[in-house]
């Protein structure tokens, strides 16, 4: 039984066997690909392990997929291998967060295998599948099995035995594929016991299925911008506010929460919902719906009066978007409110990434020579790396990426250039500034990249955020809207206050051993709570220095280092 809800179509399906299979073709593929991949981000978003409200697998697909077709967008290149290489190429310099390069690996599998194809072939297509899994899976330093990883393996396979058992349909041999992506996410959490735990598959290996299943819908004739209309559970639809993209003319947010008077049609409300707005998304549990839209100023009130007509209003919020993001514009034209230090030729210059303008002036303070902006929620592509480093005057240049969902692509750097690139792996912002206070601009390259390195033990790393849904995850059970703590990587609690959180956080770090504790505080939280919980800590904590500093980072009230 196929996985998917459709019937082939077989007049569209004849005419695709009929075409060549060259460079435009695959261009095609790529723009369906990307088309229903973008229409499912959200859906890749919310498959996040933690309940943290950053999750940013699907946008990072995304955006690593539209380097790609912005790469051949123009290309009138007819021979298959060629547009396959130019694929590779713009997803390479595109390649944002784990699942962005492993993407780009496996395409730049997929153009080595079919290289000197002009027009494809069976046999090259199931090449092509086999060697994008070995450059992925070669390309991770240590492959973790129920990930992306495995649906490449899944899939590659299930065409190499459709291949042995005759089928020499290109078209035949994708639907295979695409079923055997389907099924191997979904045995995702078999494999990797903490997606059993949090009750999702893979966001990545998700994100390959789609990227795959528009190619099929788009053959078929099928829509690629209409997602099938299924509500995501209650607890996984976060009031986001504007840290969400705005687009233009979408004013307000609104988010309504009610009962229905009877059963919900999902497919006319959702067609009633888009003639009012963007950025529809619906959630479901227990029997009530929860429904987020972007609207214009003169349709801030028409969910609201719409869905009064199909039930019981519970809750309204209401967000100005466009007042939000001017005040957040306003604040980047300003500029960055610190001095990057000075690099002459043949120093060590080090790259840093920040997820906050606070952060960045703490790392410009230490030394950085360049700040790339991101983080957590923004992560930073290969490319704004690349041109970071453009400009330095030296060839020997330390990256720090701050962030374990950075670190692949800031590896892929070093393929890239000519100069001397090194990547200390600072998987946390308070390993980047540790590993920065190791940092000697004159001393020997490898010496202090060690040094850098060894520093990256020298701090715990904690981080405050609220919970986004309900899971128990490493043994704390977490409810939605609960503060979390994360220590180095690891849920170690729920707690119903930011103090209480604060102080379970820094006992779980043994801050009782600390000689200094620094709080860097996020964009979202009062600077007078901050200070007040800071002389709490300082009187839990005597023998320790404690410091409060302005981080500026979303989403996480509060970033800790324990030293």
């Amino acid at each position: 039984m196929s996985p998917w809800t459709w019937e082939p179509n077989p007049e569209r399906r004849a005419a695709w066997r009929e075409r060549r299979a060259d460079g435009q073709m695959l261009k095609e593929l790529v723009a369906a690909g990307l088309e229903w991949l973008r229409t499912n981000q959200e859906v890749v978003n919310r498959l996040n392990v933690f309940p943290v409200p950053d999750g940013d697998t699907g946008t990072n697909m995304v955006l690593t997929m539209q380097a790609a077709w912005d790469e051949i967008a123009a290309q009138g290149e007819t021979h298959f291998g060629q547009m396959a290489r130019r694929v590779a190429r713009g997803a390479l310099l595109g390649a944002r967060g784990n699942s962005g390069v492993i993407l780009s690996q496996l395409w730049r599998g997929f153009a080595r295998g079919v290289e000197d194809e002009a027009v494809l072939t069976a046999e090259a297509l199931v090449r092509g599948l086999a060697e994008a899994r070995d450059t992925a899976y070669k390309g991770v330093v240590r492959p973790v099995e129920g990930t992306i990883l495995t649906v490449a393996k899944d899939l590659a396979a299930a065409a190499e035995e459709a291949l042995a058992q005759g089928v020499t349909s290109m078209i035949d041999l994708l639907e295979r594929a695409v079923a055997a992506a389907h099924e191997s996410v979904e045995r995702t959490p078999d494999l990797l016991p903490v997606l059993k735990q949090a009750g999702v598959v893979d966001s990545g290996g998700k994100g390959l299925y789609f990227l795959l299943e528009g190619m099929l819908r788009h053959i078929d004739g099928l829509p690629l911008d209409e997602a099938e209309v299924r509500p995501l559970p209650l607890s996984a639809l976060n009031i986001a506010g504007a840290e969400e993209m705005v687009e233009p003319g979408q004013d307000f947010e609104v988010v309504v929460d009610f009962v229905p008077n009877g059963e919900l049609d999902l497919r006319s409300f959702y067609d009633r919902l888009e003639e009012m707005g963007t950025s529809i998304q619906v959630g479901e549990g227990d029997g009530m719906y929860r429904m987020h839209i972007h609207v214009p100023l003169d349709k801030r009130y028409e969910p609201i009066d719409y869905i009064m007509s199909l039930g019981t209003i519970t809750k309204v919020h209401m967000e100005n978007l466009m007042a939000q993001v001017g005040e957040r514009s306003a604040a980047a034209a300003e500029g960055p409110a610190y001095e990057l230090a000075n690099v002459e030729p043949g120093q060590i210059a080090v790259v840093a990434v920040a997820p906050g303008p606070g952060l960045a002036r703490v790392f410009a303070s230490l030394g950085a020579a360049a700040i790339v902006e991101g983080g957590q929620t923004s992560n930073p592509s290969t490319q704004d790396f690349l041109q970071a480093i453009e400009h330095l005057p030296t060839d020997k240049i330390v990256l720090l990426p701050n962030n374990k969902n950075i670190l692949l692509a800031a590896q892929q750097v070093q393929d890239l250039t000519v100069r001397d690139v090194r990547v200390v792996p600072s998987r946390t912002v308070p390993q980047g500034l540790a590993a920065l206070l190791a940092w000697d601009p004159d001393g020997d390259l490898d010496q202090v990249v060690q040094a850098m390195t060894a520093a990256l033990e020298d701090v715990v790393s904690g981080e405050i955020t609220v919970a986004t849904r309900d899971v128990t995850l490493d043994g704390v059970t977490v409810r939605q809207g609960q503060f979390i703590g994360i220590v180095d990587g690891k849920l170690v609690l729920a707690a119903d206050t930011l103090e209480q959180a604060l102080f379970d956080l820094l006992e779980h770090a043994e801050a009782d051993d600390a000689e200094v504790i620094t709080l860097f505080r996020g964009a979202d939280l009062d600077p007078n709570q901050a200070h007040a919980l800071a002389d709490r800590v300082r009187e839990r904590y005597p023998d320790a220095e404690v410091e409060l500093q302005d981080g500026g980072q979303p989403h996480y009230y509060f970033i800790v280092a324990v030293e």
